[in-house]
């Protein structure tokens, strides 16, 4: 643990293929991996595995309701408390919660990155600090489908349809209002050097 008596919470959001996790990669590499403790909200999504593959390929993952934030929320407030957590780990190709976890350790920052965070207001409660990373929706979407193709056994048809059907308009409905609660908007994500340079010094102060 650092100086600080109680972890620094950090929150990343931002919408589907903004540049999240390059954000909190940069943070994790120039902080220090272990200086972090690292959450992904995706990992947190219900599971889905008692329902026919149809049923679970319908599901609307892009809204508060497909994510478990309540075991997040208390895996965080461990995490506070010194307590190491056992974090969910998600099979996106079958839309079902595999039986393994991994352990997080406490750290003198917690990070926790997911396109809903700052639509919670549990969550938003417990962050000492908000980053929102904004990018433009066409390069978004590319990244998405790019990503879902070749990290999720989806086909270009799927993504598409799952866009336009749920994950655009989730996105206009939860994501984008969630913007005004962010300390800091970051535009471009991991490409914004200066910014990046800001955040990093800034989380270095704090620690």
């Amino acid at each position: 643990m650092t100086s600080r008596q109680t972890p620094l919470v950090i929150g990343i959001a931002g919408g589907s293929g903004s540049g999240k996790t390059t954000v909190a990669q940069e943070i994790l590499n120039r902080v220090g991996p272990s200086r972090i403790a690292f959450l992904q909200h995706d990992a947190y999504y219900k599971d889905l595995s008692g329902l026919p593959p149809t049923q679970r390929a319908a599901v609307n993952f892009d809204h508060p309701n497909s994510l478990e934030t309540e075991l997040l929320t208390r895996h965080i407030e461990s995490l506070k408390e010194g307590k190491q957590v056992e974090i969910p780990i998600y099979d996106f190709a079958t839309h079902s919660r595999t039986k393994k976890t991994f352990t997080v350790v406490p750290r003198g920052v917690i990070l926790v990155e997911g396109i809903l965070i700052f639509a919670e207001s549990a969550l938003r409660k417990i962050f000492n600090v908000k980053i929102f990373v904004d990018t433009d929706d066409d390069i978004r979407f590319i990244r998405r489908l790019e990503r879902d193709i070749s990290e999720r056994g989806r086909t270009t048809d799927t993504v598409i349809q799952q866009y336009l059907s749920t994950v655009r308009p989730m996105h206009l409905e939860f994501v984008e209002p969630s913007k005004r609660y962010a300390d800091v908007i970051i535009p471009e994500g991991g490409f914004n050097t200066a910014a990046l340079d800001m955040v990093v010094a800034h989380i270095e102060s704090l620690l």
